[in-house]
């Protein structure tokens, strides 16, 4: 914890709460502006959605029940003060905005990964938000909250995942009408072994999208492992 960081006090609002989780880590940020940063990742369980190409469905179900409280203690003891609360879908648990700003009030720099379906309007404006914009290939493509992802801030992160072409020319679109105001930066991946990462970043450098790319550094790091990293 940072030096002089505030503690969350026993009689807090998160006294008493419980969330379902997954799994609580620290591991290398593997996407985001923030990639390659230590980081711990609260993933809680469930989750909505069921895209295509989700790479955490050992996360749908199962899990553990946790007092907030112990969570927060885990998170002080794994000693990183960049925390992402993900999931599945973090928002679909009703107690996640309050573990949000509890670890916003402990000092911690928090962000948030989701789906983008689920309001947002209730979190800690310190936390980022990181959301997806969902293509037609991830077969969610109907679960697109306009205005959700339209009011993210210039702090808050739209994250595209192409399967395609058709996907990557679609999202163009969406950029260029329904979110043409939006503040967001916009990050682009590669849904894997289907969308090469050098065919995505020939899309990008011939057709002047906005945005920047990215790849999962998790994956590179530890091609081999699907949880804890």
């Amino acid at each position: 914890m940072s030096a002089g960081a505030p503690q969350v006090r026993p009689e807090s609002d998160v006294d008493g709460r419980t969330l379902l989780v997954t799994e609580i880590y620290a591991s290398i940020q593997g996407e985001s502006t923030h990639a390659g940063r230590p980081c711990t990742f609260i993933r809680l369980t469930g989750c909505p959605l069921r895209c295509r190409w989700c790479d955490t469905e050992y996360a749908f179900t199962g899990g553990e029940q946790m007092p907030l409280l112990d969570i927060l203690a885990e998170v002080t003891r794994l000693g990183v003060d960049l925390v992402q609360v993900t999931g599945g879908e973090p928002l679909a648990q009703r107690p996640a905005p309050k573990l949000i700003a509890a670890l916003c009030e402990a000092g911690r720099e928090v962000l948030i990964e989701t789906s983008g379906t689920l309001p947002v309007a209730e979190l800690d404006p310190r936390a980022r938000i990181i959301a997806d914009l969902k293509c037609p290939g991830s077969g969610e493509a109907w679960r697109n909250r306009w205005p959700i992802l339209a009011g993210l801030r210039a702090v808050d992160e739209l994250k595209i995942v192409v399967a395609d072409r058709a996907d990557f020319d679609w999202a163009r679109g969406v950029l260029e009408h329904q979110l043409a105001n939006l503040q967001a930066t916009i990050l682009w991946s590669p849904v894997a072994d289907e969308t090469a990462p050098a065919q995505l970043a020939d899309w990008l450098m011939t057709t002047g999208a906005p945005g920047r790319m990215q790849i999962q550094l998790h994956k590179v790091l530890w091609p081999e492992v699907e949880r804890g990293v």
